[in-house]
C-alpha cells in the first residue's frame, strides 16, 4: 500500500510540474498578445468562447462548474500581467455583488466597494473604475429598478452578465436563536426569506426586521449588537467574524440574482450573445404589439420584457427588452432598423455574451 501511494504521489508531482510549466507558457503568450493588440485586456467574448470549448472537451471527473472556476482564476492571473484593472461593485466588502465580481473576473483584479448603485455608475463614468458590477434582477423578487433607471441615463454600455446563485444565511455573534431580538438585512433578502423567518423566528414582528443598505452592512450592524442577527451571504460572516446560525434560509432554493457588467467597451460577437434594449412608443391601442412585431418578423427570440415609468410624462413607460443574439448579427440588425422607425425612443444598452 505504501509503495502504491508513493507511486501515485510521484505521478501527481510530475503532473504538477508539467502544469506549472504550461501555466507559465500560457502567461507568456498572454503577455505577447497584450503587447501586440490594442484595446482593453478584458475580452468577454473571447473568454466566453474559451469556457464553451472547455465545457465540450471536459470528460470529468471534475464538473464543468469547477473547471470554469479554475480557468477563471488562470485567465485572471494571466490578464493581470497585461493590464491590471479595477472593478467597482455595490459594497461594502462581503456583499453578493462582490461575490459576483470574483465569479466573473477572478481574484487578480483591483476591486472598489461603492456605497450605492449610483456610485458604481459614477466610478465607471469618471474612469475611477474600468468596469462596474450592479444587480439588475432577482428570480424571486424581480427587477432592480434603480439599475434600470440609470441604464437610461448613462453613456455606459452593458459588457456582460453574471448569474449568481444566492444563498442567504442567518448570522449573529452566537448561534442561539432564542437570544435574537432583531434582524438586519436588505429588503430584498427579507422578502426572499419570509417563510423561513415566520416558521423559525415567529416571535419577531415586522418592527424587529430592520432594513439595511446592503447585506454586508447588516452583518456589520449585527457584529456590534449581541441581541441582533443579520441575513447575508456566508462571506459576510467571515468578514465580520459572525457565527452562522442557519444556512440556505431562502424560500426558493433556486434563488438567483442576475448582475450586469457596465463599462465603455464595445463587445464583439461571441457566438452566443444577448442584446439589451430600452424603448418607448406612443400610448395608443396596439402600440406594444406594433413595437415588438419586427422581432417576430425577423425571428428574433425575446427573453425578457420589463416596463418602467419613463419619469418624463405621467403614465408614460419605457420597455426594457432582452433578445437572443448580437446587434451585429444580420437578422438582429434588420429588426433593430425597423424598431427605430416604430419606436419614439430606442437605446441599445449593449450586446454581450450570455451567461
Amino acid at each position: 500500500m505504501t509503495e502504491q501511494l508513493t507511486r501515485l504521489r510521484d505521478e501527481i508531482d510530475a503532473i504538477d510540474n508539467e502544469l506549472l510549466k504550461l501555466l507559465n507558457t500560457r502567461a507568456r503568450l498572454a503577455q505577447e498578445i497584450g503587447q501586440k493588440k490594442s484595446g482593453a485586456a478584458y475580452r468577454p467574448e473571447r473568454e466566453s468562447q474559451i469556457f464553451a470549448r472547455l465545457k465540450l472537451l471536459n470528460a470529468g471527473p471534475l464538473r464543468h462548474e469547477r473547471i470554469t472556476q479554475l480557468f477563471t482564476e488562470i485567465i485572471s492571473a494571466c490578464r493581470a500581467l497585461e493590464e491590471p484593472f479595477t472593478v467597482a461593485y455595490l459594497g461594502p466588502q462581503g456583499t453578493f455583488s462582490e461575490e459576483a465580481v470574483t465569479k466573473r473576473f477572478g481574484s487578480a483584479i483591483n476591486t472598489l466597494a461603492s456605497s450605492s448603485i449610483d456610485d458604481v455608475f459614477r466610478k465607471v463614468e469618471s474612469g475611477t473604475a474600468h468596469y462596474g458590477v450592479v444587480p439588475v434582477e432577482n428570480s424571486t423578487e424581480g427587477a432592480v429598478g434603480r439599475t434600470m433607471d440609470l441604464l437610461l441615463q448613462t453613456p455606459l454600455t452593458i459588457c456582460g452578465e453574471i448569474e449568481l446563485s444566492v444563498h442567504q444565511c442567518l448570522m449573529a455573534q452566537h448561534s442561539e436563536l432564542a437570544k435574537i431580538k432583531k434582524i438586519y438585512s436588505h429588503p430584498q433578502s427579507f422578502a426572499q426569506c419570509q417563510k423561513w423567518l415566520n416558521e423559525n423566528l415567529p416571535n419577531l414582528h415586522a418592527m424587529d426586521r430592520i432594513d439595511a443598505a446592503s447585506n454586508a452592512d447588516a452583518a456589520r450592524l449585527a457584529a456590534s449588537d449581541q441581541n441582533a442577527a443579520a441575513i447575508a451571504g456566508k462571506q459576510a460572516a467571515e468578514v465580520f467574524g459572525l457565527t452562522l446560525c442557519a444556512r440556505n434560509i431562502e424560500d426558493n432554493p433556486n434563488n438567483t440574482t442576475r448582475f450586469l457588467i457596465i463599462g465603455t467597451q464595445h463587445i464583439a460577437p461571441s457566438g452566443k450573445d444577448k442584446t439589451s434594449l430600452a424603448m418607448a412608443t406612443n400610448n395608443k391601442p396596439g402600440a406594444i404589439h406594433e413595437l415588438l412585431a419586427p422581432l417576430a418578423h425577423h425571428r428574433v427570440s425575446m427573453t425578457r420584457l420589463e416596463s418602467r415609468p419613463s419619469r418624463a410624462n405621467l403614465w408614460d413607460y419605457v420597455f426594457f427588452v432582452d433578445i437572443e443574439g448580437h446587434q451585429e448579427d444580420e437578422h438582429i440588425a434588420k429588426a433593430l432598423q425597423t424598431l427605430r422607425s416604430n419606436a419614439t425612443f430606442l437605446k441599445i444598452l449593449g450586446s454581450y455574451p450570455a451567461a
